[in-house]
C-alpha cells in the first residue's frame, strides 16, 4: 500500500475498468437485466388496435432538391391511410429548387413551410411545430427512406398511453464500394440498436435518432435554437417527464453511409458535440435519486462515451508505461505483476497498431473489416476530443454542414 506506483495502479484499474464499462460491460449487465426481469415479469396483454388517429410525417430540409421526388415516393407508398398522413416540409433557407419541386410536381400532397433565413434544424422544427394539429408527429429527414409498414408500427406502440415517443431503427445501406465510413458507420448502428432494444425492454429507450423518430405533439417543447442533437434533447425530456421511449425495430429508416471518413469526421465530430452539450442541458438527469433508472441508462449509455471514457481510454497506454518503468525500478515488484502490465501494454500497443493499419488500407481504399473496426472505433474516441473546440467555435449557432453520402 506504500508503494510509489499504488495511486498510479488504482488510476490505470478504474479508468480501465470504465472504459470495458462503457463499450462492454454495460451492453452484458444491460442483457442479465433484461433476461432477470422478464424472467419474473408479468406477461402483458397486447393493446387492441384502435381507430388509427391523424398523423403528420414532419420532414425538415436543406437544399435537398436531388433526394426530393425520391422521399416523396417513399412517402406517399407508405401503408398508412393517405386521408390520415399529413406531409409536411419544413424548409429553413434553402436556396435550391427543394420548394419548386415540392409546389409543382407534388402539388396537393404536401404542405410546404419555408422561411428564407437559415437558422438550423432545431429552429425549424419549432417554427413548424406550431402549426402542426394532429395528435402524432413523425419525424425523419429527407434523405433517409422508410419501410412500408413504418408509421404503422409506430402509431402501433403509441396505443400504450405510457409512451410519449417512439425511437424508429437507423440502418446503413452498404455498397460493395463502401469502405470504412459506411462499414464502421453500419457496425456501429447495428451495436447502437441492439443497446437500444434492450433499453427499451428493461424500461426506456435513451434517445432517438432523427433519421425516423415520432412524439405526441402535446409534449412536444421548444428546444434553444443552437441545439445540435435535436432528437436526442427533445426526446429525452419527454422521458424526463415520465413518459417511455418506445424502441421500434420494425419501423426503420435506410440511408447511406457517409462518402468517406472526412465526411464521417463531420458528422462525429458534430454528434459528439451535441452529446456534450446535452450533458449539459440534461444535467437533472444526471440524478439516480430523482429518475432512477433512466438515469442509470442514461450515464452508462451515453453520458460516459461523449464525456470521461475518451479521455481515460487515451490516457491508459502512457499509465501502463509509467507503471511498467515504476515496477522495473522497484526491488519489491513481483514478476507476475510485471507480466500482467506487460500483456496490458501489448494489448494496447496491437490494438493501436491494428487502428493505424485499417487507416492506411481506408486511404488506400483497400477493405478490411478486421481492421476498420478498431480504426473507426480510435476514429469515434479522437472525434469526441476534436468536439470540444467544435462546440467551442460554433457557440450560439444551430445550422451546420452536411456530411456527403455514398
Amino acid at each position: 500500500m506504500n508503494h510509489p506506483y499504488f495511486t498510479l495502479q488504482l488510476i490505470f484499474w478504474i479508468a480501465l475498468f470504465i472504459v470495458f464499462y462503457t463499450y462492454i460491460g454495460y451492453g452484458l449487465l444491460l442483457y442479465l437485466l433484461v433476461k432477470v426481469k422478464e424472467a419474473f415479469a408479468k406477461p402483458h396483454p397486447t393493446p387492441t388496435e384502435g381507430e388509427r388517429p391523424d398523423v403528420t410525417l414532419f420532414i425538415t430540409a436543406y437544399n435537398e432538391a436531388e433526394v426530393v421526388d425520391a422521399k416523396m415516393e417513399n412517402s406517399l407508398a407508405l401503408d398508412y391511410p393517405h386521408e390520415k398522413l399529413h406531409i409536411v416540409w419544413v424548409t429553413d433557407g434553402t436556396t435550391d429548387d427543394t420548394n419548386e419541386r415540392l409546389r409543382t410536381r407534388w402539388a396537393g400532397t404536401t404542405t410546404v413551410l419555408f422561411a428564407p433565413e437559415r437558422q438550423g434544424k432545431t429552429a425549424a422544427m419549432t417554427r413548424g411545430m406550431k402549426l402542426i394539429e394532429t395528435p402524432l408527429v413523425v419525424f425523419t429527414d429527407a434523405n433517409t427512406m422508410l419501410n412500408k409498414e413504418a408509421v404503422s408500427r409506430i402509431v402501433h406502440a403509441f396505443d400504450n398511453p405510457k409512451v410519449g415517443c417512439v425511437a424508429g431503427e437507423k440502418r446503413i445501406a452498404l455498397q460493395t464500394r463502401n469502405g470504412a465510413a459506411a462499414g464502421g458507420e453500419g457496425l456501429y448502428w447495428r451495436y447502437e440498436s441492439t443497446l437500444k432494444a434492450l433499453d427499451a425492454r428493461l424500461y426506456s429507450a435513451v434517445g432517438a435518432a432523427g433519421e425516423l423518430f415520432a412524439v405526441r405533439r402535446e409534449l412536444f417543447e421548444e428546444m434553444e435554437r443552437d441545439t445540435l442533437l435535436d432528437d436526442f434533447v427533445l426526446s429525452l425530456r419527454i422521458a424526463m417527464k415520465g413518459y417511455l421511449i418506445a424502441y421500434c425495430s420494425d419501423a426503420y429508416a435506410i440511408e447511406s453511409g457517409s462518402a468517406d471518413m472526412r465526411e464521417e469526421q463531420k458528422r462525429k465530430v458534430r454528434i459528439a458535440a451535441g452529446g456534450l452539450q446535452s450533458i449539459w442541458r440534461l444535467k437533472p438527469l444526471l440524478n439516480p435519486m430523482r429518475y432512477g433508472v433512466l438515469s442509470f441508462q442514461y450515464i452508462s449509455h451515453r453520458v460516459l462515451r461523449w464525456s470521461l471514457t475518451p479521455i481515460l481510454m487515451f490516457a491508459l497506454l502512457p499509465l501502463n508505461i509509467i507503471l511498467l518503468k515504476l515496477l522495473y525500478t522497484s526491488v519489491e515488484t513481483s514478476p507476475g505483476i510485471v507480466t500482467l502490465y506487460s500483456v496490458l501494454l501489448l494489448m494496447q500497443v496491437l490494438f493501436y497498431l491494428a487502428g493505424l493499419w485499417g487507416y492506411y488500407l481506408s486511404s488506400h481504399q483497400l477493405k478490411n473489416k478486421l481492421f476498420f473496426v478498431p480504426y473507426y472505433f480510435l476514429f469515434m474516441n479522437v472525434n469526441v476530443l476534436k468536439a470540444i473546440d467544435y462546440l467551442r467555435k460554433r457557440h450560439g449557432n444551430g445550422a451546420w454542414e452536411r456530411a456527403r453520402r455514398a
